[in-house]
């Protein structure tokens, strides 16, 4: 067990501690735990379940649930201590497989590359000796995530720490492998489904619009004969 702590209360309503366990219990970030489902993570960010944004519904449920930090609040002075500014949730059929933690860039300003990666170390051990993605097999989340610095990790989950192109902040990117590659799997399934039922779709919404717009003016057709008055 990889453990770091903080007693910067209020933070997304509870003490801080950023963990990574590995063996029998599931990767673990702070307190979110890789595999979460929606109602667990929601009810420990403080965000509700209705807030979830839906990605994709076929052939898996692919959400997206946000957290930022609040610009004021009771709990303001506390939420300074720490240094997140946002993380955004990603679910695959109810199981947190991706965490995408950005930085507050006030809260790292100063603070060299070499500086984030011995304190993420801190929680997550040595980092890993790997050689950057290329272009042509990164991601677009890795693309829009900036220069990858390191990267920590094993079999069942990654952590890679990114510098932002865009005013030198930091992006920290959490996920379950397992779980990223039925994700992956299924984001380009639901591609290739979307495309394929494009046209119908177009049909469905042309229909549908002409449908309304026909209702809309026997409505009024009705409406003003009844008044009318020559």
């Amino acid at each position: 067990m990889m453990t770091r702590c903080s007693l910067a209360g209020g933070f997304l309503g509870f003490t801080l501690c950023t963990q990574l366990l590995s063996g029998q219990s599931a990767p673990h970030y702070r307190n979110f735990r890789l595999g979460g489902d929606l109602a667990s993570v929601s009810a420990l960010a403080g965000v509700a379940v209705s807030e979830a944004k839906v990605i994709h519904e076929r052939p898996a449920v692919m959400q997206d649930l946000e957290w930022r930090l609040p610009y004021s609040g009771s709990s303001a002075a506390a939420l300074l201590i720490d240094p997140v500014q946002q993380i955004v949730f990603s679910f695959y059929n109810d199981q947190l497989f991706r965490l995408v933690i950005d930085y507050d860039r006030n809260r790292t300003e100063g603070m060299t590359d070499a500086d984030m990666i011995e304190a993420i170390s801190s929680a997550y051990g040595s980092p890993s000796k790997v050689p950057p993605k290329s272009p042509a097999t990164s991601s677009q989340l890795t693309q829009e995530s900036g220069t990858r610095l390191a990267r920590w990790g094993d079999a069942d989950y990654s952590v890679v720490l990114y510098r932002s192109s865009y005013a030198s902040g930091f992006r920290m990117v959490v996920t379950s492998v397992r779980l990223e590659v039925l994700a992956r799997t299924a984001d380009a399934e639901a591609i290739r489904l979307d495309q394929r039922d494009a046209p119908r779709r177009e049909i469905a919404r042309q229909k549908k619009e002409a449908e309304a717009m026909r209702a809309a003016q026997e409505k009024a057709r009705l409406a003003n004969k009844a008044a009318f008055r020559p």
